[in-house]
């Protein structure tokens, strides 16, 4: 059995929700709401814990015993994948608009593997890591010289993103 660890987010993660992205954050909380807010989640998961290790104790079959931990206790399990599934998966959690938390464990992930492929790794960096895909409005926009034809402001603020980088 695994030791029970938990993930806890640093203060610099616990942010208001975000009012344009239903999976993003914006605006720092002041300290003692974190302070607050982890005491409450430390004292929970004491309680929870103790739940699980005693219906472990009672032989209670170990998917219902899972019923009592947070969803913020860590999970060990073996994975098996092709390496182009893999690059798949880090190129979408490694993403700067993934969430922080998914985008920490790609990045923990990558840094396993790098050593076992390092070419297969330079070279996801190079083609995909560290490339950009445009849209067709985007390179429409480009193009034409005109704004980004769209109102949506998620794809406005990447689009925004991509000028920058770009130097455009």
């Amino acid at each position: 059995l695994a030791p029970l660890q938990f993930y806890m987010p640093e203060y610099e993660a616990l942010k208001k929700q975000s009012s344009t992205n239903k999976q993003g954050r914006e605006a720092q909380l002041v300290r003692e709401v974190y302070d607050r807010i982890k005491l409450l989640w430390e004292t929970g998961r004491e309680r929870d814990s103790v739940v699980y290790v005693a219906c472990l104790e009672q032989e209670i079959a170990s998917e219902l015993a899972r019923i009592a931990p947070p969803p913020a206790i860590y999970t060990e399990w073996y994975w098996k994948c092709d390496l182009h599934n893999i690059f798949h998966f880090l190129s979408l959690r490694m993403d700067p608009h993934a969430q922080i938390e998914i985008q920490d464990y790609a990045k923990a992930m990558y840094e396993l593997i790098k050593p076992i492929v390092p070419v297969a790794c330079e070279a996801f960096e190079d083609y995909r890591l560290n490339s950009m895909h445009l849209t067709g409005l985007e390179i429409d926009a480009i193009r034409t010289g005109k704004p980004l034809a769209t109102e949506n402001k998620r794809e406005t603020a990447e689009w925004q993103e991509k000028k920058a980088q770009l130097g455009l």
